[in-house]
């Protein structure tokens, strides 16, 4: 994404710049104990990502107590994250982007936006 940058680089933050847009859009609030992962399909299937243990590890350190990431990665999350590091944390396996905006946006007024205007 930034200019200059590797051609790899950007693409696991698919779900959270979406996230960010819908925010914006709305005018909605995402909850600020929540972190994010996953690159974004063309038909919004969520799909693995890379370096999800140093991403946990980095979340853990700033208090975040929601983790969503790809559904594909949680052999990751359980056989390289501490337990330690688990504990406290609530790991959300998503699949596609509606999974993500139900996760963030459920019982606020945006829930029905997204519900109409992605027919994915």
């Amino acid at each position: 994404m930034p200019e200059g940058s590797i051609g790899k680089e950007g693409p696991s933050a698919g779900t959270a710049i979406l996230s960010a847009f819908v925010s914006l859009f709305t005018k909605t609030q995402i909850n600020l104990d929540i972190a994010m992962t996953g690159r974004i399909s063309l038909v919004g299937q969520v799909l693995p990502v890379g370096g999800l243990k140093e991403k946990i590890l980095a979340a853990h350190r700033a208090g975040i107590k929601i983790i969503l990431a790809p559904g594909a990665n949680r052999a990751d999350i359980e056989e390289n994250v501490p337990e330690s590091v688990k504990t406290g944390i609530k790991f959300v396996d998503v699949e596609d982007i509606k999974e993500v905006l139900h996760e963030l946006f459920e019982g606020q007024a945006v829930t029905e936006w997204w519900k109409d205007t992605l027919s994915l």
